[in-house]
C-alpha cells in the first residue's frame, strides 16, 4: 500500500488527464475543467512560458485559475487572489471506519443528483465548505441527509487521480450539527471508495480545525501540508 504515491502531488492534473478527461478542457499541456464544474486547472510540473499563455487561453481575460497545491509559480502579470496552508489526508487501511452512533442517528443518508442541484448550492452558501457550482456533482457521488425535507447535511466525491477518490464538500447546516451527519456522509463515502477498490484521500485548510480533528477522529493520516493557490490571468 503506497502512501507516496506520486499521483497524489498533482491530483487535479492527474484527474483530468484521466478519470475526468470528458469533463476537461485541454490546449497544448495546460488543462481546466469544463464551466460549471470546477475552476480548478493545471499545467505540468515544469510549465513553461507556453503553457501558461495556453491555459490563459483557456480560461480567458481574467480568468480565476484555481491552481489548487500545484507549486508552480505562474508569470509575475497573473493577479494572486488567495494563498491558503492546508493539508492533505489519506485513509490508511482497507477496513471502513467505526461511525459508532452517527451510524444509530436514524437519518437517511440519499443520493443527491441534477435535481438537488438548487439545495446543495444553498446549503454550500450556508456552510462554506469549499467552491461548489452548478455542475461540481458531476465528478462523482454526492450524498446527503434530509431533515423534514430539507438539505441539512452533504458531502460528496470530487478529485479522482488514479487509484483514489478525494471526498469534498463536507458540510453540516447550523441547526443540524452535533448530530454526526457529516460522520455518517465521509464514513459511507469511505466504505463505496474502498469497495470500487479505491482509496480516499481528502484536503483540508490549516485553519478548519473542527474539520481536521473529525477527519483524524475517523481515522484519516495526514500525508503532507500543502498551499492552495489562486490566481487571474491577465
Amino acid at each position: 500500500m503506497n502512501d507516496d504515491d506520486p499521483v497524489l502531488d498533482d491530483p487535479v492534473g492527474q484527474s483530468l488527464g484521466g478519470r475526468h478527461a470528458p469533463l476537461a478542457r485541454r490546449l497544448g499541456r495546460a488543462a481546466t475543467y469544463a464551466a460549471g464544474v470546477a475552476t480548478f486547472s493545471a499545467v505540468p510540473e515544469r510549465p513553461d512560458a507556453a503553457d501558461w499563455a495556453d491555459l490563459a487561453r483557456l480560461l480567458g481575460p481574467g480568468g480565476f485559475a484555481d491552481m489548487f497545491s500545484c507549486p508552480a509559480v505562474p508569470p509575475p502579470d497573473w493577479e494572486p487572489v488567495f494563498r491558503l496552508a492546508g493539508r492533505q489526508l489519506i485513509w490508511p487501511g482497507t477496513g471502513a471506519p467505526d461511525l459508532g452512533t452517527a451510524a444509530e442517528s436514524g437519518s437517511t443518508v440519499v443520493e443527491l443528483g441534477a435535481g438537488s442541484v438548487p439545495e446543495m448550492l444553498d446549503l454550500v452558501a450556508r456552510t462554506e465548505p469549499g467552491p461548489f457550482w452548478p455542475r461540481t456533482h458531476e465528478l462523482g457521488t454526492y450524498l446527503g441527509i434530509r431533515a423534514d425535507g430539507v438539505l441539512v447535511a452533504m458531502a460528496g466525491e470530487r478529485l479522482r487521480p488514479p487509484g483514489w477518490t478525494e471526498i469534498s464538500a463536507v458540510c453540516t447546516a447550523p441547526q443540524a450539527r452535533g448530530q454526526g451527519h457529516a460522520a455518517r456522509l465521509v464514513g459511507t463515502l469511505v466504505a463505496r471508495i474502498l469497495a470500487r477498490g479505491d482509496r480516499p484521500f481528502l484536503h483540508a485548510a490549516e485553519a478548519n480545525t473542527g474539520a481536521l480533528a473529525l477527519y483524524e477522529r475517523l481515522g484519516f493520516k495526514t500525508r503532507r501540508q500543502v498551499t492552495f493557490q489562486g490566481f487571474r490571468t491577465p
